[in-house]
C-alpha cells in the first residue's frame, strides 16, 4: 500500500505511519486473535473450528496529553446541536492551545523517538533501545526522574505507591485479614493487626478479635485505607490505623479513570457548607458521603451502658429515636447527588479530578439554577468545558 512502517516492535509488533505532521495524533491498534467458534456442521474431529478475528481500537492523542478512545466517547451519548458542537470544539481547542510546548514535546506514540540529553540513562517502562535509539513502546507522556526515563501510559490501571489513599471493596474475609478490590491487577490485603479495633485500644489481637472480624468489615463493605507496602509479585498491604480510615457509609461511590486523579498532600476533604465528606482515592474510586464526626467509641459505649442501666423500661422508644437519627437529611442527600454529578461530568470530559475543580463545577450549576438531573444534560457539559478553558487561561496569565 506504500505506507512506511517500522518492524519489529517488541518482537512481533509493527507500526505504520500515515503522517500529516499536525495534531491530534490518531493511533489505531489492531490485534489478531484466534477465537473458538461453534459451527452448525460438525467436523470429523468433533472439535470447534477456529477462526481468526481482527480487533481495532482507536486512540486520539491531543497536545494536552489527554487520550480518548472511540468506545468511551460513544458511551457519553450526548445529543449536541450545531451551536453546542461549535462551542465545545472551540473550548477544547483553547485547552489544547494552553498546553505548554514542553508538555507537547513529551507526548509520544508507539515507535516515536525519545530525545536523550545526557549519557548513562536508565531505560524504564514503555521504552526500547532500537539500533542505538530510544523509542517508545506505548502511547503516553515521557517522565524523567534523574537518569531514569520511562513512558507513563495514559490508559492504564492503577499503579500503587506507598502512602496512597485508596478506597476498596471487601470481597473476602479470610484468616486474620480482609481482601479488597482496588481497581488493580491483584487484590489488596488488610491485616487485622493493621487497623484500629472498635474499642480504640492499642492491644494485641486475640482469637476473639478474629472471630468478630465480620462485625468490623464484611463482604461488599467499602473501606478507606492507605497503601502500606507493595511487593515484587504485585501484592499490596494496606493499613487503617488512623481514625480517618475505616468503613464508608451513607454516600455514593464513583469510579473514574485513575490517571485523572493526581497524587496530592490532601485527599480527605470536609465540605462544611454542605456537611459532606469527599475522599478522592488514588485508585480512581471517589467517595461522596455524609460527614461523620470521629468519636471515642469506648467513651460512647460506656455512656450507652450507663443509660441502659438507668432506664431499661424506655428501651423500645430509645431504639426508635436512634433509628430516626440514622436517616440522612434530604438537603444532605441532594448535595451528595449534586457533587457526584459534578464528578461524572468532569470524568466524561477527561478533566483532572481535584477538589477545586469539583467545587467550581458545583458552583456553576448553582449559578445557572440547574436542578441535579439537569447537570447531566448536554448544555452543562459545554458550560463546564468553557469554564475550565477560562480558568486555565486566567491561571496561565497570572504566572
Amino acid at each position: 500500500m506504500g505506507i512506511p512502517y517500522t518492524y519489529p516492535i517488541d518482537v512481533t509488533g509493527i507500526v505504520g505511519y500515515i503522517r500529516t505532521n499536525r495534531y491530534p495524533f490518531v493511533a489505531i491498534r489492531a490485534d489478531m486473535d484466534a477465537v473458538a467458534m461453534q459451527d452448525d456442521k460438525p467436523f470429523p474431529s468433533d472439535l470447534c473450528r477456529t477462526k481468526q478475528s481482527l480487533g481495532f481500537r482507536v486512540f486520539i492523542l491531543s497536545k494536552s496529553g489527554v487520550a480518548h478512545s472511540g468506545s468511551e466517547m460513544r458511551n457519553l451519548q450526548l445529543s449536541l446541536n450545531q451551536t453546542q458542537k461549535i462551542r465545545l470544539q472551540s473550548a477544547l481547542e483553547k485547552l489544547e492551545s494552553l498546553s505548554s510546548k514542553s508538555n507537547a514535546n513529551s507526548v509520544v506514540t508507539v515507535a516515536d523517538s525519545i530525545p536523550i540529553y545526557e549519557e548513562g540513562i536508565l531505560k524504564g517502562h514503555g521504552t526500547l533501545d532500537r539500533k542505538g535509539e530510544l523509542v517508545a513502546t506505548v502511547c503516553g507522556v515521557v517522565e524523567r526522574i534523574n537518569k531514569l526515563i520511562y513512558v507513563r501510559s495514559l490508559r492504564s490501571r492503577y499503579k500503587p505507591e506507598t502512602g496512597d489513599i485508596v478506597i476498596g471493596r471487601v470481597i473476602e474475609v479470610a484468616q486474620k485479614r480482609w481482601k479488597l478490590e482496588l481497581n488493580f491487577t491483584q487484590d489488596a490485603t488488610l491485616m487485622l493487626s493493621s487497623m484500629n479495633l472498635p474499642d480504640g485500644i492499642q492491644r494485641r489481637r486475640t482469637a476473639v478479635d478474629e472471630l468478630n472480624m465480620r462485625s468490623i468489615f464484611t463482604e461488599n463493605d467499602l473501606v478507606c485505607a492507605e497503601v502500606r507496602s507493595s511487593h515484587n509479585d504485585g501484592s499490596l498491604q494496606l493499613q487503617a490505623r488512623n481514625q480517618k480510615y475505616g468503613k464508608l457509609e451513607k454516600g455514593q461511590l464513583l469510579t473514574v479513570n485513575p490517571y485523572l486523579v493526581k497524587r496530592r498532600k490532601l485527599h480527605f476533604h470536609h465540605l462544611e457548607q454542605y456537611g459532606i465528606n469527599l475522599i478522592i482515592g488514588c485508585n480512581g474510586f471517589i467517595w461522596v458521603g455524609e460527614h461523620v464526626e470521629v468519636e471515642d467509641k469506648l467513651a460512647v459505649d460506656q455512656a450507652n451502658d450507663s443509660e441502659q442501666q438507668i432506664g431499661k423500661s424506655d428501651q423500645n422508644s430509645m431504639d426508635i429515636d436512634g433509628q430516626v437519627e440514622t436517616f440522612t437529611p434530604l438537603d444532605t442527600r441532594q448535595n451528595i447527588c449534586r457533587i457526584a454529578n459534578a464528578v461524572r461530568v468532569l470524568s466524561a470530559l477527561g478533566f483532572s479530578i481535584t477538589m477545586e475543580v469539583i467545587m467550581e463545577t458545583v458552583n456553576l450549576s448553582k449559578t445557572m439554577n440547574l436542578d441535579i438531573h439537569e447537570m447531566l444534560g448536554s448544555e452543562f457539559y459545554v458550560l463546564v468545558a468553557e469554564s475550565e478553558a477560562e480558568r486555565r487561561s486566567v491561571t496561565k496569565r497570572k504566572r
